[in-house]
């Protein structure tokens, strides 16, 4: 049977459908992740060219790559969605598509890619000997080939998730992602990336034999993987095999709980970030998280959107428990330990609670499913802004003050004023707090959705932990501009003007990658704040999740 992709990318069905099995591909819609992939092969066989200071091609290789793959969203960003990699149409069902490019696949590939170029500019000093790392680099010596090659690998994963619009799809591309992102945790040499990563793999692995049997659930009781007829099925399914749709269903929503680190299912989180090198904490807390809830928004928001009744009630109680868990400890954390990493982390699992928010509205009244599940792709744009330009200053900080406290931030804005004044701005919009106007923007957003959606009581809990949140954030920024403990030398003292530093005495004196992470994440945090419409209006695009 052949299914032809018609000029707009949709399956069209042709007179001789019931002879063949042959189908074209479009190209076009699947060139971004493919792009990567190649990139991530290209590092690999460059590694085994490159010795010493040459090495700091790898970087750029993965920065090229990641970029050729921005650029080939463009063509895409045409109006239209475009499908391929179709199964033929049968009397009672449409074409289903393996593979779709629309709005909401755009908007998360663009997020996740861009996402992804920050975490390579953060990685540079720790995987080129030089001109970026000297010995402060605690976590210099990192293998930069496969460094790259995992991080490309994963990143391919995490972008064709967000396309996938099959079950089998959406687990291989989930494994994709998070198989060499174990490496990645594992890379540190201190020891600690060792226990992190197992932790993160057995747990993982627990995760996705949930995942896979919902999955063989759902695909007994309905028939099909292909996410729009599941739905379908569900509709009209047979009384006897309820019970087995909604314990699949349930088991499929668990499995990608684990990924974007929802109470009862974030154990994992905070000592996989705390023993990971910082840029793959960055990256997990970003692109594997965004990968995660882009799997969710579709598993949730299509396949199983007639058991929305069921599902909503379930997931608005672990928002509920995922932003009090997080920012209850993140408090406990600031006031005791004070591990940077650690409270970021926390406050990570935080902020998935308030993505989770508008999953709570299902069971309630108002909008349509979809435009409340809205606010939770534009939340995702803004989080990643805020929580990698934290992550970048974090790294950069790292570098003189490898103790990983609040204490190494006292101070910081005499030592080292652009950075401090960065990192101030990151926290307020983490916070919620003016200027950091596009925390605020988003956390009204999401607001706005469950006072929409008629769930009352998640709407006063979602007000409590915003509030409880502040004391953590504010106690980091006071910190940034509180005096220098007496008899301390400054964190610049000392500090050698080498190639990638910028600036005198008391200025930003970080590799020139990690002064670029920052800005870009700075540039972008003022431009949300001051027109955060750019990412708001995804709220106004009809049928995001079909």
């Amino acid at each position: 049977m052949t299914v032809a992709i018609s000029p707009q990318g949709m399956p069209t069905a042709s007179a001789h459908d019931s002879l063949s099995l042959v189908q074209d591909i479009d190209w076009a819609a699947v060139a971004p992740p493919l792009a990567l992939a190649v990139a991530a092969l290209v590092v690999l066989l460059a590694d085994l060219f490159l010795a010493g200071p040459r090495k700091v091609w790898l970087a750029w290789i993965s920065l090229g790559g990641l970029a050729a793959a921005l650029v080939l969203l463009l063509p895409l960003n045409d109006g239209d969605t475009r499908a391929t990699f179709c199964a033929p149409a049968n009397p009672t069902t449409t074409p289903g598509c393996s593979y779709v490019v629309d709005d909401f696949t755009l908007v998360l590939q663009l997020v996740l890619i861009a996402s992804a170029a920050v975490v390579v500019l953060l990685s540079m000093p720790m995987t080129a000997p030089r001109p970026w790392a000297d010995e402060r680099d605690v976590d210099s010596g990192v293998p930069g080939g496969e460094y790259h090659f995992l991080l490309l690998a994963s990143a391919t994963g995490a972008v064709t998730l967000v396309a996938a619009r099959d079950l089998l799809t959406l687990v291989v591309a989930l494994e994709t992602l998070s198989l060499p992102a174990f490496a990645l945790v594992g890379l540190r040499r201190d020891g600690r990336g060792g226990e992190a990563a197992l932790k993160y793999f057995l747990m993982s692995v627990a995760a996705t034999a949930v995942l896979l049997f919902g999955i063989s659930l759902l695909y007994g009781a309905t028939g099909t993987v292909y996410l729009d007829r599941v739905a379908a099925a569900l509709t009209a399914l047979d009384p006897r095999l309820e019970t087995v749709a909604a314990t699949g269903a349930a088991l499929t929503l668990a499995g990608f709980a684990f990924k974007v680190a929802a109470v009862p299912f974030h154990f994992w989180v905070p000592d996989t970030y705390r023993g990971a090198p910082v840029p793959v904490a960055a990256y997990l807390s970003v692109v594997s998280k965004t990968a995660g809830f882009g799997g969710l928004l579709l598993v949730a928001g299509i396949a199983l959107r007639p058991y929305a009744h069921v599902w909503g009630p379930a997931l608005a109680v672990l928002a509920a428990l995922t932003m009090t868990v997080g920012n209850l400890v993140a408090v406990r954390v600031a006031t005791g330990s004070g591990d940077a990493v650690r409270l970021l982390a926390w406050s990570s699992i935080a902020q998935s609670g308030y993505v989770l928010v508008p999953f709570g509205t299902a069971a309630g009244e108002g909008a349509d499913l979809s435009e409340r599940l809205s606010a939770s792709v534009a939340y995702l744009a803004v989080y990643a802004v805020m929580n990698l330009g934290a992550f970048a200053v974090v790294t950069a900080v790292g570098r003189d003050r490898p103790t990983g406290l609040l204490s190494d931030y006292r101070g910081l804005l005499r030592a080292r004023p652009a950075p401090a004044l960065a990192m101030a701005f990151f926290l307020l919009c983490l916070a919620g707090l003016p200027p950091g106007l596009m925390g605020l923007f988003a956390k009204v957003t999401v607001f706005q959705a469950v006072v929409a959606g008629g769930t009352g009581w998640l709407a006063v809990v979602m007000a409590v932990n915003v509030v409880i949140g502040l004391y953590y954030y504010l106690v980091w920024t006071a910190l940034l501009f509180a005096p220098p403990v007496p008899g301390a030398p400054p964190a610049a003292e000392g500090t050698p003007e080498g190639p990638g530093t910028l600036g005198a005495a008391g200025a930003l004196r970080v590799p020139m990658p990690f002064a670029l992470a920052i800005a870009v994440a700075f540039v972008l945090g003022v431009v949300l704040s001051v027109a955060p419409q750019i990412v708001l209006q995804v709220l106004t695009v009809p049928g995001l999740l079909g």
